[in-house]
């Protein structure tokens, strides 16, 4: 028997990260007013939005979805930009919980910052460093 032929990850169309929310109003303006994303996919209770052009992030409505909300948040999203201390100067007007001030990190070879959004997912906005 022949071992079974993987398709090739070039024809992959998108990647989405799905997260689970209480208040998915509340998530939705925070992903679109304060990060910036624009809505590509609205499923009613599921709320997906491109990132970059392939990379989503999926909002999620726990009362319909696969998995609920859970106050222990074990994922983060992270956004790689082109100037990361121009985005702390934007988040830290906002005042997000859980900022914390950018670092460089010279092992990773990048500088970022992390904040949390409204129930606590943790994002990282990072830049590489030269």
């Amino acid at each position: 028997m022949s071992a079974p032929v993987r398709p090739v990850h070039a024809a992959t169309e998108k990647l989405i990260t799905f997260l689970y929310y209480r208040d998915l109003p509340a998530a939705m303006r925070f992903y679109e007013d304060v990060i910036g994303l624009a809505l590509e996919i609205d499923q009613g209770w599921s709320k997906i939005y491109r990132v970059t052009p392939n990379g989503y992030v999926g909002l999620v409505d726990e009362r319909r979805g696969s998995h609920r909300a859970n106050d222990i948040k074990p994922v983060q999203i992270c956004m790689r930009v082109a100037d990361v201390d121009a985005w702390y100067a934007y988040i830290r007007e906002i005042g997000p919980a859980g900022l914390r001030e950018p670092r460089s990190n010279a092992e990773l070879k990048i500088r970022a910052f992390v904040f949390n959004d409204p129930e606590g997912y943790q994002i990282e906005i990072q830049s590489a460093l030269d």
